[in-house]
């Protein structure tokens, strides 16, 4: 029993010693992230190395779907739409395989990221996003790690390089940014309803210029009605400012209107108010 016993310890000693060993990783996992135009690319890959081994064409054949990497497949994040050789590719992730060649690659963009690899018979081309060519260039100096690298930074794209021993692959995303700035600009420059209704009311509690604070919600009207909104809540402060004002039959014309669509709202809170107010306006 006691020999039984001297046994166990030994091996639980040995495999708590053989569990706290690492060892580095052969082809170690990485990940790059940068933002191409305004979308927010990230790219998550395994990086294998040359290892005094001929790559292109032997250790990685010429003709055969890569996983453009080791291990897990490659995936591409986009935070937003962008365009990659013309056709437009939709916000997500991708599994990214290539078909190296000795005069061109063929670069995939794949929708199904589940596969340890290529997939083997379980890939369909019908979940392919997308396939093109390009021309496969050569590096003076060899990269010994395979590495995926973001450049050629400029406003609206980028170039994704995959460069591995004497060869390196690229091809362009581009990232549409006009219209986000656009609409930036105009949010920045021309504020929305939300924004004049904060100065309206801050104008009018804290009594400054009511002229001022009833031009803002005027203007806050304006902006919530052109999208198609009933803004019963600002209208009920334009009567405020105007009975404040002094322009009560004014303001009872606006309460009227916050009632309308208050009521619209089934808001009973904003109703009973407007009533009470206007009964009050009546007698002055």
């Amino acid at each position: 029993m006691k020999k039984l016993s001297a046994l166990v310890l030994s091996l639980l000693i040995s495999a708590t010693i053989y569990a706290q060993i690492e060892t580095p990783l052969p082809s170690p996992t990485t990940t790059i992230s940068q933002d191409i135009g305004l979308t927010e690319t990230t790219i998550v890959y395994s990086r294998p190395g040359v290892k005094e081994r001929k790559v292109f064409g032997d250790l990685v054949p010429f003709g055969e779907m890569w996983r453009t990497g080791a291990n897990m497949s490659t995936k591409i994040t986009f935070g937003d739409d962008v365009q990659i050789n013309g056709q437009n590719v939709p916000a997500g992730t991708y599994a990214l395989y290539t078909i190296p060649g000795k005069e061109e690659w063929t670069i995939i963009i794949h929708k199904n990221i589940s596969y340890g690899g290529t997939g083997g018979d379980s890939y369909t081309t019908d979940e392919d996003l997308m396939r093109f060519t390009v021309k496969p260039g050569s590096l003076e100096d060899m990269v010994e790690t395979f590495t995926i690298d973001i450049s050629n930074n400029k406003m609206d794209r980028s170039t994704i390089d995959l460069s591995w021993e004497n060869t390196r692959v690229s091809f362009e995303v581009v990232a549409p940014v006009d219209e986000k700035i656009t609409k930036m600009i105009d949010k920045t420059l021309n504020p929305g309803g939300t924004h004049y209704y904060r100065a309206a009311t801050y104008y009018h509690d804290s009594g400054k210029d009511l002229n001022v604070a009833l031009g803002y919600v005027n203007t806050a009207i304006e902006k919530y009605t052109a999208e198609g909104s009933k803004p019963f809540w600002v209208v009920r402060r334009k009567a405020l400012i105007q009975a404040d004002l002094g322009k009560y039959k004014e303001a009872i014309k606006s309460a009227e209107q916050s009632t309308v669509w208050a009521k619209e709202a089934k808001n009973d809170s904003y109703v009973k108010m407007n009533e009470e107010s206007i009964a009050m306006w009546k007698k002055k």
